[in-house]
């Protein structure tokens, strides 16, 4: 019982935690584009800056450090050496002596032999610089005190008034002869300095910091304005793209960007105005489509009112001719809402599709011997040729309509005398069903146009020998469906053909498609099971 109060403030602290987070985010993503963009940049120069001055710090601290500490060694170890080659010149009586095995003592260091010191003080003045003799622990010249004063090296600092900062503080040089004997030692510092650092050191460290800070500021202001270009040139196709979008929606439809370039945003403004002039083309035709069905259904409803009226009124009988024109007129009303309702059911893809293996030459022989005598009435002749063993995988009734609508439209659209051929033929992947006629033909422009719902090749031409205007468009329907297409051939005065392209039979490909579906229904009934559970 006692773990479940835990569990809880567990869980309220995690929600906070959350809450805490989604409020910055939301406070961040509440600014601007342009603004985020130059805060953005000004982030990467700031910590660009640090890092860089962290690595400069570094340097300063470990490297250069260390090569000062050396040089100053360096100049500690030359003044010793100098130190004992002028004490070896000035006692060479007595160190010959010495060598001989003489008993006396080496006589100790004198301010004379210190000169070499001297010359470095005078050469460096910011540094500090003490010879101490061994024999006798005097020091025998020191910088830091009046004309180098010797006294003895057991003074404390206080008493002397001296300079004399800690060992590893200074650099230190014995000052041995060539017999290897000490006879001193060369104690060097700077001034004020703990790090051996000269006075030049020093400003030069101070001079490269401000050069890092005066370079952070420029770096920072430099990145907020190259990021305030760059968010505004982003931004500014953004923005024209919203505006023409925003115009779209109120609706103005020929509204276009008209963004030149190859990058990204150009190809995005370019895409939208693809989209929006096919809308416009679509609004185009949805205003022809209202004023084509409104028209088709008006013409035979006013027929079939003013009939029943007239029969009604006693001016016509109710005899077998006024009830033939009521029914052509019911008949035409019905032929127009069952295409619309076909052709509505294939683009929602709500018929399902009957799939098997289809022989296309069976399937399309007893089509043409139906239509036969339709061609014939019409005073034109039918041609119909296929190929064996034109086998794919389909629908056998979509199929069959397809076809049959590309009859019907090649009749109506084909004067007398002339004639329609029917042809099926095996390519190396796909089957082809063409349909040729000797009719009015089409031009490019209503070739792109043809497959568009409730258009008619002459828009002169009467409803009644025009057809409904949505044949062709189930035929595309269709054909998309079974993952083929439909091509368009012919030129003005010269009769078209329509040639349905539809994917060969292959067992392999099938299947995979097949194990394809499968899948993705599993994963959708299992994420539906999850959303349920959760619920």
């Amino acid at each position: 019982m006692a773990s479940e109060p835990k569990q809880a403030s567990g869980k309220k602290q995690r929600t906070d935690e959350r809450t805490a987070r989604q409020r910055i985010y939301d406070w961040f993503f509440g600014f601007s584009y342009t603004t985020r963009v130059t805060v953005t940049f000004s982030l990467v120069a700031i910590m660009t800056v640090v890092v860089a001055m962290g690595v400069l710090s570094y340097v300063w601290e470990e490297h250069f450090q260390a090569y000062t500490r050396e040089n100053v060694q360096q100049l500690a170890d030359t003044t010793a050496a100098n130190i004992a080659n002028r004490y070896e010149r000035s006692n060479s009586a007595t160190l010959d002596a010495i060598g001989e095995g003489n008993k006396m003592s080496y006589p100790s260091l004198s301010i004379n032999d210190v000169e070499p010191a001297e010359s470095v003080h005078m050469l460096q003045p910011g540094m500090g610089i003490r010879v101490i003799s061994s024999s006798t622990e005097t020091v025998v010249y020191d910088s830091s005190r009046p004309n180098g004063s010797s006294y003895s090296s057991s003074n404390s600092i206080d008493e002397t008034g001296s300079f004399a900062p800690s060992d590893g503080k200074m650099a230190s040089a014995a000052i041995t002869l060539g017999d290897g004997q000490v006879v001193g030692t060369v104690q060097i510092w700077v001034y004020g300095s703990d790090l051996l650092l000269s006075k030049a050191d020093q400003e030069f460290r101070m001079q490269s910091y401000q050069g890092m800070c005066l370079a952070a500021v420029l770096s920072v202001a430099l990145a907020s304005l190259i990021g305030i270009l760059f968010a505004r040139g982003l931004v500014g196709p953004i923005n024209r793209i919203t505006k023409t979008a925003q115009e779209i929606k109120e609706g103005n439809l020929s509204a276009r960007v008209n963004l030149d370039g190859k990058d990204e945003i150009a190809e995005l403004a370019k895409t939208f105005d693809a989209m929006a002039e096919s809308v416009e083309s679509n609004q185009e035709l949805e205003r022809r489509l209202t004023t084509d069905v409104a028209h088709e259904l008006r013409t035979p409803l006013m027929a079939i009112q003013s009939t029943v009226e007239a029969i009604m009124d006693g001016v016509f009988e109710a005899d077998e001719e006024r009830l033939n024109t009521i029914d052509a007129e019911v008949q035409r009303l019905s032929r127009l809402v069952d295409a619309i309702l076909k052709l509505s059911r294939l683009e929602s893809r709500s018929t399902p599709m009957n799939e098997e293996v289809v022989d296309v030459g069976d399937l399309i022989r007893p089509l043409v011997m139906s239509h036969e005598a339709f061609v014939n009435d019409a005073g034109l002749t039918l041609e119909y040729d296929a190929e064996p063993d034109v086998i794919v995988y389909g629908d056998r009734d979509m199929l069959r309509q397809a076809t049959a609508n590309l009859i019907s439209n090649a009749v109506r659209y084909t004067p007398a005398p002339g004639k329609i051929a029917v042809s099926v033929k095996r390519g190396d992947v796909m089957a082809a069903i063409a349909v040729r006629d000797t009719g009015i033909g089409l031009s490019p422009e209503e070739r792109r146009m043809v497959f568009k719902r409730f258009w008619r090749a002459e828009e002169s031409r009467q409803r009644q020998s025009g057809g409904l205007g949505v044949g062709l468009a189930v035929v595309k329907e269709i054909v998309d469906r079974h993952g083929g297409w439909v091509q368009v051939e012919g030129k003005k005065g010269e009769g078209a053909c329509f040639t349905i392209h539809v994917p060969l039979y292959d067992e392999e490909r099938i299947k995979a498609q097949k194990e394809k579906a499968n899948s993705k229904e599993r994963g959708a009934k299992a994420q539906a099971a999850k959303r349920k559970g959760r619920n």
